[in-house]
C-alpha cells in the first residue's frame, strides 16, 4: 500500500534555513548541511530497500499560486497567504506493507537534524494513497 508522508514549514522556516534572522535563530551552515546529509542518506536507504516511490522538496511559499472559484469566476492569488501559516514543504511517497511501516519511516524522518525550535515544532502527516475512487466510499 502506498502512503504519502508530508512535512510542513512556513516562510519563516525557509528564511531561517537561508540564514536570515526572523526573530528566531537562523540556521547555521553546519545545521543546514547536516539536514541535507540526513535526508540524502535516508532517501538512499529507502530507495535501496525498494520502499521509496518518490520524494520532493517544495519551493518557497512566496512562489505559491492559489486558484479558487468565486461567483462563477476563477481567482488567482500569489502566495504567501496571511491566513495560512504552514504550507506543505516536502513529501515522500512510500510503498509499504502497512501503516506501521510508514509510521516507522516517518519516525526516522522526524530525527532530521536542525535547530531545536524547528525540531520541536516539526511534524509529519501520514496519509494512505487511494488507487481508485472506489476506495473513497
Amino acid at each position: 500500500m502506498k502512503f504519502m508522508l508530508m512535512t510542513y514549514g512556513t516562510q519563516e522556516d525557509y528564511d531561517g534555513m537561508a540564514g536570515k534572522s526572523t526573530g528566531k535563530p537562523a540556521w547555521t551552515p553546519e545545521q543546514f548541511q547536516a539536514m541535507v546529509e540526513f535526508i540524502t542518506a535516508l532517501n538512499k536507504k529507502l530507495e535501496d530497500s525498494g520502499v521509496l516511490v518518490e520524494t520532493r522538496g517544495l519551493d518557497l511559499p512566496v512562489h505559491t499560486r492559489r486558484v479558487t472559484h468565486d461567483n462563477g469566476e476563477n481567482v488567482v492569488t500569489d502566495g504567501p497567504y496571511a491566513e495560512t501559516q504552514e504550507v506543505l514543504a516536502g513529501y515522500w511517497v512510500v510503498d509499504c506493507d502497512g501503516i506501521e511501516q510508514a509510521t516507522e519511516i516517518a519516525m526516522e524522518l522526524s530525527n532530521c537534524p536542525g535547530p531545536e525550535h524547528v525540531q520541536n515544532g516539526a511534524y509529519i502527516d501520514i496519509r494512505p494513497i487511494n488507487d481508485s475512487a472506489d476506495e473513497l466510499l
